[in-house]
This record gives C-alpha cells, sequence and structure tokens, in this order.
C-alpha cells in the first residue's frame, strides 16, 4: 500500500516510492529504495521536496495518529507533460549544467550495480532521459556541447549522457516519433555499459593500450548485450545500440561486421553519435578535436558511416557546431555560441581576437543571419596562441 506523506512525517526504515515534484528538485536520480542511511534523510528535508510517497508494504509505516493520503501503485498521479518552450543558450546552460551532474551521478551507479552484478533498471533511468530530452527541445545546443567538455576522468561516465542528448537531437532531425525518440536517448545512454566490465586501469590508461588491452576494450558492446539482455525494462532498440555501435556499413567493423544493408538505423545512428562525442572530449591519452574539425574529418572516413544519417547528424549539430572558432571576412576571430535559426553558415559568434592587430579586442555577440558579416572559415586555436577558448562561449562552466 502506497501513502503520500510530508518530509518531516520520513523517518528511518520507510521504503522511500517517489518524491512528488520536478525530478532535478529531487536530491537522487533514483527513488524506491528503503531509507536506512541518515544523511540520505537529512539530504531529502533539505532539498526543497515537501511530499514523496513511501510504500508501507516494504517498509515502515506513519506513527499512529498521522495522517497521510492512502493509493494503490496504479493511482499516483503521472506529472503532467510540461510545455518545452523554446529557452535561450544562456538560460539553458544553467538548466542543462545541473543535468549533467545528476546524468553523471546516474551513470556512476549504473556502472557500480552492474560491476556488482546487480540487473539493469531502465526504468529509473527514464526521468533523466526525459530531462535531457526536454533541455534538447528548449535549445538543442546547451547540453550537448555542454556535454562535451567533460575532463579526460569523466569521461566514461559523461559520454553516455552526451550521447544521449546527440541520438535525441538525431533522432529529431530524422524525423521519429516521441517514442522513438526517447527510446533513442535510452539506447545513447546504456550503449557503453558494457565498460563497467573493462578493468579501469585499462580504460583510462594514458598510453597507447596494447594488442591484448584493446582485444579486452572491444568486447564491451558484447558484455553490454549480456548486461541488458538481464536487465529489466530494456528496448531491443538499446540492446541493438549496445552490440552494434562500433559496426562500420562497409562491414569492416565490430563485433559482427554488419554492413549498411544489417545495420539497424539506431545502430547507424549510435555509430555516429559515439565517435562524435569519442573524438571531440579530451581522453586520457589525446586532447579532443575541435568539433568542426571533428565533422570534416568524419565526413572524409569512407565506407564509416551512413551518407543519409550522417547528413541528417550534421544538420542537428550545424556545420560549426558550438565551440567553434572561426575566421570572419573582416579579420575578426570569434567562437560558435549558438546557431543561426535559418543557415547552417550563419551561426551567432562572439568574437574577441583581431588578426589585423594580432590582439584581443572587447567581446561582441554577431549574429551573422543579421550582419553584413560572413564566416570566412573555421581556424585553429593553437595557430593564434588561443587557450581555454571554451570560456568564450560557457563562461565559468567549462
Amino acid at each position: 500500500m502506497l501513502k503520500r506523506i510530508p518530509v518531516d512525517q520520513l523517518s528511518l526504515g520507510m521504503h522511500l516510492q517517489a518524491f512528488c515534484g520536478a525530478w532535478l528538485d529531487h536530491p537522487f536520480w533514483r527513488t524506491q529504495f528503503v531509507l536506512n542511511d541518515p544523511n540520505d534523510l537529512t539530504l531529502i528535508r533539505e532539498s526543497g521536496v515537501t511530499e514523496v510517497w513511501i510504500d508501507i508494504s516494504r517498509g515502515l509505516d506513519v506513527k499512529t495518529g498521522e495522517t497521510a493520503v492512502i493509493v494503490t501503485a496504479e493511482e499516483i498521479p503521472a506529472p503532467p507533460p510540461a510545455v518545452q518552450e523554446k529557452s535561450s543558450f544562456n538560460d539553458e546552460l544553467k538548466r542543462a549544467a545541473k543535468i549533467c551532474a545528476k546524468g553523471k551521478e546516474a551513470i556512476v551507479s549504473m556502472f557500480q550495480e552492474a560491476r556488482m552484478g546487480k540487473a539493469i533498471e531502465a526504468e529509473a533511468a527514464a526521468p533523466l532521459v526525459e530531462e535531457i530530452s526536454n533541455s534538447v527541445m528548449r535549445n538543442p545546443g546547451a547540453l550537448i556541447s555542454l556535454a562535451r567538455l567533460k575532463t579526460a576522468d569523466d569521461y566514461t561516465f559523461m559520454h553516455s549522457v552526451a550521447v544521449c542528448a546527440l541520438m535525441i537531437a538525431l533522432a529529431r532531425q530524422l524525423g521519429l516519433d516521441e517514442q522513438e525518440t526517447r527510446e533513442a536517448g535510452m539506447a545513447g545512454l546504456l550503449h557503453d555499459l558494457g565498460k563497467a566490465m573493462i578493468p579501469l586501469e585499462i580504460l583510462n590508461k594514458p598510453g597507447k593500450l596494447t594488442g591484448e588491452e584493446f582485444a579486452l576494450v572491444k568486447t564491451h558492446p558484447e558484455e553490454g548485450y549480456k548486461l541488458l539482455l538481464e536487465g529489466k525494462g530494456v528496448s531491443d532498440m538499446a540492446r541493438d545500440v549496445c552490440l552494434h555501435h562500433h559496426e562500420k556499413v562497409d562491414g569492416s567493423g565490430y563485433p559482427e561486421g554488419l554492413n549498411s544493408e544489417t545495420m539497424s538505423l539506431f545502430a547507424k545512428m549510435g555509430a555516429v553519435c559515439d565517435v562524435y562525442d569519442a573524438v571531440t572530449s579530451n581522453r586520457p591519452y589525446k586532447a579532443g578535436w575541435c568539433p568542426a574539425e571533428s565533422i570534416k574529418r568524419m565526413a572524409e572516413w569512407k565506407g564509416h558511416f551512413d551518407p543519409l544519417v550522417f547528413q541528417a547528424f550534421v544538420k542537428s549539430l550545424g556545420i560549426y557546431p558550438i565551440g567553434t572558432l572561426v575566421r570572419l571576412e573582416s579579420g575578426k576571430l570569434g567562437v560558435v555560441v549558438e546557431q543561426g535559426e535559418q543557415s547552417l553558415l550563419k551561426p551567432k559568434v562572439r568574437v574577441f581576437f583581431s588578426i589585423k592587430s594580432q590582439a584581443c579586442i572587447k567581446p561582441e555577440l554577431i549574429d551573422i543571419a543579421r550582419s553584413p558579416e560572413k564566416v570566412a572559415g573555421r581556424e585553429d586555436a593553437a595557430k593564434w596562441g588561443i587557450k581555454d577558448i571554451d570560456r568564450y562561449w560557457v563562461g565559468d562552466k567549462a
């Protein structure tokens, strides 16, 4: 039997079934556990959450004399779907930072549970996928760009959050319905779960892997597939993407050597999203490539990606993704901070450097679509001695 109670009636030994309120306001990324830790109880009371649902069949009841709303599990009201209005890049960046932090917590927990042999419960991660999906709908570039800034140590965990967001943006670009879009997001979140079975010293090795080590890393799609087969609420799509995100359309990928004819659409999507986040992120053994440089190089890899899926992926990010250093025809350098609404060639750029004077200038935001300025091309920050370029578009969240 379920009861809705105020948090001041919550006590150790109760089974927490669900929080009332927005997921981002909750102190934990998942619910449905017995409260045994006093610190957890303190976190809930200090979180701003006012009411929770408890299951008295699986934990302690409220004290005699205290009132509570009694319902069945089916009667817990689902939160009404929020209308996702477009958000400014800066406003969404603040929410995206919270989602990324909580997303990392979720993936770390999933990896730990997988290592301990516990079955994966996909339903527990559904609110996270929902939050990521809503963020991408409000402003596609914010969370996707922020997730790219993971540290080398965070890579394994934040990579899953980033690929989730990329899969959702790509699914919308391809015109998939909302159910398929959410499933694609969940597939992205779970695609690398098999790395939980790879020793950390190999995953985080700063140098080149030996042949034996690389062979072990290449087992992660099959290891993840096994974990998801044993999991609860995992879709066939998620298992497919987990097993096949390293396949290539020319048949040279692994583990099964699938090709364009035998790969599913979702595996093709996973292959593009996985590689893009990998090559743009800082890794223990190399610095990430510039987003626009990554797109350029990926376009040159013949036989790697499905052309139509890759084309849609580029449209979802822009030819000059957020964080790309560009040169304007006027001789100014700037970093792309947002995509243009009408054209992939006309992003919003924050200029901060003059090639003519070889010096920094007062930062200025230029909307290329509403300016006589034009983007002349991409530039290499190292060529101009520019360091910490991300601070020009993300500020103190870099």
